[in-house]
């Protein structure tokens, strides 16, 4: 059978089980819709976090950034594994113990505010939405080269199955679909790196197999560094960014991690804190499966390419590069009328140009690996992008209608009329993402990776200081979350897109102008620190918080029973 048949059967088999599961676990209350009843067990919930956290940029775009950066590549593989472990450590229990649906939730009770819940929410809303547009596009890519349908067709597809099981069952029917989605995802990616890894330099383990010697011998990683210089690329295993980026970037990516609101919700599905620790740790294990794979597909995916394509002549390109190029994520432009495909560092005589997130998904067909691994590779990238959106939207959500509604502007609303506006919630910001997702600005594929210098620039410091100082205040945590959000933006637009400057600087151009010589994907760093300092600044001459919230946040921290809540 063709790619595309095999593709059909697998992708259909596997929509048809998210959306069974959909209708088993519709939910019935707001409680389920929220946080799926409070009773899910820690296995399923670590399974579900990690798929929620492994999202297309994982799955798809992870490999292939390495892949063109190599060292450099390393700082996503410490900044998220290392930003699971401080979520499981400082955040997991005590956002358990306190009981409540939302990230906007606590930060509203906690600094007995509107005004800081209004904040909360709206970081909430822009820290989701930048993350999600990305997936709904990821969906479509997969689709228009698997499938063969346009982009736009693809998106409104996912948005269909995602808008299902997201309304119908909210966190209940999206933590089940998301323990399906793990499997298929994880399933998805191991299984061509262990076969390539085997074709490649005859051991089955892709973390070994990625730092031993192919068939002539020579050690993978020499002989890439090798291929690259030949090129004029810069040699694989060195990097190129100042260490104090590489830290900035790796610290910004751990915090960031650690305050995304949809990684955050699901520790508030489990019935008691010891289950939320136990979640975490389990989506940690999980979460390494994939991350320790990552690094050996990536060197796979460019070796492979490079000896495919570099000095071959074009109208010899097997089957795999035409289907590609119909994507406009690969292309060829014959500068010196040879015929020959000249992959070099210069870009002025470069003819081949690869987007870096068709890497993982073209590297089975590259690698002429069976059809239906193939077509597995693509029922995966879906999984990762879907899980991921689901959970965002999910946020989008109930910030909507249980942070602002219900909190904000009809406090007396029924559970009832709560649901409906939840799942209307839901519709709107499925129809938004979509629209993102089909008309992207440029810099959405940027943006993602920015989502968690987003996050850690306004949540990570009022969550920390609301769990660990007590004496913290309201007028202190507001003023550090909007100093720190309006920062990162700032940053962004600046240096990322060249906003301020009138266009008339690429921004290629602008890296010379790094503040401290910080990336934008590392500024979130400083914005946290920025966010600390004020918040502590303002804190010092605003009044003591009340008396009640002081000592809940000690019931927060201390909690009775050897942490056995089971509220």
């Amino acid at each position: 059978m063709s790619v595309q048949i095999w593709t059909y059967i697998m992708v259909g088999l596997t929509f048809a089980l998210y959306i069974g599961i959909a209708i088993w676990s519709r939910a019935g209350s707001t409680k389920e819709f929220y946080v799926a009843g409070g009773g899910v067990s820690p296995l399923a919930n670590g399974m579900a976090t990690a798929a929620d956290w492994m999202s297309a940029a994982s799955f798809i775009s992870m490999a292939g950034l390495i892949s063109f950066m190599g060292y450099d590549g390393s700082v996503y593989l410490m900044g998220w594994t290392g930003g699971y472990v401080l979520l499981a450590l400082l955040l997991a229990p005590y956002l358990r113990k306190f009981g409540k649906f939302t990230v906007p939730d606590f930060i509203g009770e906690r600094y007995y505010s509107k005004s800081a819940r209004l904040v909360a929410v709206f970081c909430a809303l822009l820290v989701s939405f930048t993350y999600v547009a990305g997936q709904m596009r990821g969906v479509g890519v997969v689709f228009s080269r698997f499938l063969e349908v346009d982009i736009t067709s693809g998106v409104i597809i996912g948005m269909i199955i995602v808008l299902f099981y997201a309304v119908l069952g909210g966190m209940k029917g999206i933590t089940y679909t998301q323990v399906a989605q793990y499997c298929v995802l994880i399933f998805a990616f191991m299984v061509p790196a262990i076969f390539i890894s085997f074709q490649v330099t005859g051991n089955p383990i892709p973390q070994i197999g990625f730092g031993s010697s192919g068939a002539e011998g020579t050690y993978l990683l020499e002989k890439l560094n090798g291929l690259s210089t030949e090129l004029g690329f810069a040699e694989y295993t060195n990097g190129s960014k100042s260490r104090f980026d590489v830290f900035a970037i790796t610290a910004a990516l751990m915090v960031g991690t650690a305050g995304l609101p949809h990684v955050i919700v699901r520790f508030f599905t489990v019935k008691k804190v010891r289950d939320a620790r136990k979640s975490a740790g389990l989506a940690l294990l999980l979460i390494a499966i994939l991350y320790t794979t990552a690094p050996a597909i990536a060197v796979f995916a460019r070796l492979n390419l490079i000896q495919t394509v570099s000095g071959q002549p074009y109208a010899q390109m097997p089957q795999w590069f035409s289907n590609w190029e119909k994507t406009g994520l690969l292309g060829f432009e014959d500068k010196n009328a040879d015929g020959l495909i000249q992959y070099v560092a210069d870009p002025s005589i470069n003819e081949l140009r690869v987007d870096q997130d068709i890497m993982v998904l073209a590297n089975p067909e590259i690698a002429n690996l069976p059809a239906w691994v193939i077509a597995l590779v693509a029922a995966g990238g879906l999984a990762a992008a879907l899980s991921t959106a689901a959970g965002l939207l999910l946020v989008i959500s109930s910030s909507v209608s249980h942070d602002l509604i219900k909190k904000v502007f009809k406090p007396n609303i029924s559970e009832k009329h709560e649901l409906i506006a939840a799942r209307l919630s839901a519709v709107g910001a499925v129809v938004i993402a979509g629209y993102f997702g089909i008309n992207p600005p440029g810099f959405v594929a940027a943006v993602v990776a920015l989502a968690f210098g987003l996050a850690a620039a306004s949540f990570f410091p009022a969550i920390i200081l609301g769990i660990f100082y007590k004496k913290m205040n309201k007028q202190g945590a507001i003023a550090g979350m909007v100093i720190g959000i309006l920062l990162m933006i700032f940053y962004m637009l600046k240096f990322k897109f060249g906003l301020f400057d009138g266009g008339k600087v690429a921004v290629a151009a602008l890296q010379s102008k790094w503040w401290f010589g910080i990336s934008p994907e590392g500024f979130g760093f400083i914005a946290m620190l920025v966010n600390f300092a004020v918040s502590l600044l303002v804190n010092r001459f605003a009044p003591d918080p009340p008396t009640e919230v002081q000592e809940m946040v000690e019931t927060i921290r201390i909690p009775s029973g050897a942490g056995e809540a089971t509220h």
